[in-house]
């Protein structure tokens, strides 16, 4: 874990994780500032895009859509959330989101507490779908 820093965190400076879909960027969290009660950070995705189905067995998360509109699945159940709103995900609720429009989203994230150990913290329960330009 790094030393815990208060210096600003740039999301272009940040690798995407795509292994779950779209675009993830851990912002803030104990590898980039040495925090140690949750971590935060971006979501893009494009039209047609989706982050597939998990669920959190220790976090809670929290969802604003900056920009675009997005449907989240909480248990199957469709929640559409357009910019300048929030969601709550309780920790053990399968979910996953979804850009059904026709132009980008973005999603800020929090998730707290953290896990024990973080492969922990974060249960897959559907197939990642292939990144997009790839079949």
């Amino acid at each position: 874990m790094p030393e815990t820093t208060t210096a600003p965190i740039r999301a272009r400076d940040v690798a995407a994780d795509r292994r779950r879909g779209g675009e993830l960027r851990v912002l803030l969290g104990p590898r980039t500032v040495g925090s140690t009660s949750g971590f935060m950070g971006v979501a893009t995705l494009n039209p047609g895009e989706r982050i597939a189905e998990h669920y959190h067995p220790y976090s809670e998360e929290f969802l604003y859509v900056a920009r675009g509109a997005i449907i989240v699945d909480l248990d199957d159940r469709p929640v559409p959330l357009h910019a300048g709103e929030a969601l709550f995900v309780p920790k053990d609720v399968r979910h996953r989101l979804r850009n059904t429009g026709d132009e980008p989203a973005e999603v800020v994230f929090h998730l707290g507490p953290l896990a024990p150990r973080p492969e922990l913290g974060h249960v897959d329960t559907e197939v990642a779908p292939p990144p997009r330009g790839t079949s």
